[in-house]
């Protein structure tokens, strides 16, 4: 399974799922050794088709870091935490998750839009 890192030490994962918010995106950056590149790729791709049918979702977009860059970098878009928080806690979506190998990194974060 992929090592799940928090982006912000001071705010895990699960303290974000507790604030009930929305519209959320989600900021999912991984690590990706080169010589998983395609096989993270096809797995993704299965778990992106399972949460495209769930309550709640929006989009996604999946994003390469430039110049031979390892990451990779999802962005989703949900329509509240509570929605994502559940299409994480399905059972299927964590038995593809847990396929993913021990050295690829996640580094999930929720954000919400702010005017600028």
């Amino acid at each position: 399974m992929a090592k799940l890192q928090s982006l912000d030490p001071n705010t895990p994962m699960l303290a974000q799922f507790r604030k009930k918010t929305g519209p959320i995106v989600l900021a999912n950056t991984f690590f990706v050794p080169k010589e998983r590149n395609e096989a993270f790729l096809t797995l993704f791709r299965r778990q992106a088709e399972f949460m495209k049918a769930q309550p709640g979702f929006v989009s996604l977009q999946m994003h390469k870091g430039t110049a031979d860059s390892q990451l990779l970098m999802n962005v989703a878009v949900w329509e509240s935490t509570e929605a994502l928080a559940t299409a994480f806690g399905n059972p299927e979506f964590q038995r593809m998750a847990a396929e993913f190998p021990d050295d690829i990194v996640s580094y999930p974060h929720i954000f919400e839009q702010i005017n600028v």
